[in-house]
């Protein structure tokens, strides 16, 4: 029996406008995401006088809190408790909180000490440093204009050192901690969800918070709770704002195609170095805008071959189909 084009009508158009939802939903997460990352090195600055160390401890603490209260909410505990009981997840889990430990630390302690455009060139840098890795660990083959892109970092970096007289020690630790972070997340696939992640990595992160909170306080001496209402309410909210655009990130990468997302990543280091230059006016001489000239250019040969890569890849389904 035929089935008339008046028939199929009403059956496509909720379909389709479901997905147009379902994407412009991703689009709106994405976005969310990649903003507050961006800006983030102006709250952690609204943080003072507290310190880098003190800053990432309470920021484990509040993550660890905030996360708690969201199993609570979602009655999610029974399902947390039986991840928790997986000994490969729960290791796992601990490689990565070490890894965003590394991260946290190093972005404060490179905003604190006015490096927020290096820090800015660590996410840029992160793309290439994931196809770096994606050779080492992965065994993966990479294009001609994918070696041409790393090959351009690595000049960049170079270009970088040499006029800064030393290592851009900062971007690389971001950078690597980050890309080595998103491997391990990858490996645990979607059996840990976004929530539960944060909430055992905070949560075997919380010895070493104690540990530099009683330093902290037995030498410089804690800032919260002496520095006024609005100091305190920052450092409380600091939870908040660390685990918010992970779980807008986790929801855009639900519903967005990798290429998209690809593509939004690099808002964040954008608004990122916009931030450094323009309102914390940190330096910008000829030789490091043409180190960050050269990463952009091997970030652009790369975008230009996943688009390209993608296209073909489709073809060939096409094709199959």
């Amino acid at each position: 029996m035929s089935i008339s084009s008046e028939s199929r009508i009403p059956v496509e158009e909720p379909v389709a406008s479901k997905a147009t939802a379902t994407s412009r939903s991703g689009l709106i997460y994405a976005l969310a995401s990649y903003t507050i990352w961006g800006f983030l090195p102006l709250f952690f600055l609204a943080l003072a006088p507290a310190g880098a160390f003190e800053v990432v401890a309470w920021r484990i603490v509040f993550s660890l809190v905030f996360c708690v209260l969201l199993l609570a909410v979602t009655r999610k505990f029974t399902a947390f408790f039986r991840l928790m009981a997986r000994p490969r997840i729960s290791i796992t889990m601990a490689v990565a909180g070490v890894l965003i430990y590394i991260n946290w630390q190093t972005y404060v302690y490179g905003t604190f000490s006015g490096q927020v455009v290096e820090a800015s060139l660590g996410y840029f840098i992160n793309p290439i440093v994931t196809v770096f890795l994606g050779v080492f660990f992965l065994r993966e083959r990479l294009r001609l204009t994918q070696w041409i892109a790393v090959a351009v970092s690595l000049v960049a970096v170079l270009v970088l050192a040499i006029s800064a007289g030393s290592v851009p020690w900062i971007a690389l630790i971001l950078a690597f901690s980050f890309g080595l972070y998103g491997y391990i997340k990858k490996r645990v696939g979607t059996t840990v969800d976004a929530v539960a992640g944060l909430t055992m990595e905070t949560l075997w992160l919380m010895p070493i918070a104690i540990v530099q909170l009683v330093i902290v306080g037995a030498t410089a001496g804690l800032t919260i709770g002496s520095a006024g209402g609005w100091h305190t309410a920052l450092l409380l909210a600091a939870g908040v704002v660390t685990a918010v655009p992970l779980l807008f990130f986790a929801a855009a990468s639900r519903r967005l195609p990798l290429i998209y997302m690809g593509f939004i990543q690099y808002l964040g280091p954008i608004i990122q170095f916009f931030v450094g230059v323009l309102i914390l006016h940190e330096p910008m001489s000829a030789e490091r805008w043409a180190g960050f000239s050269l990463v952009w250019l091997a970030l652009l040969i790369l975008m230009v071959d996943g688009v390209v890569g993608a296209r073909r890849h489709r073809r060939a389904v096409l094709e199959l189909i």
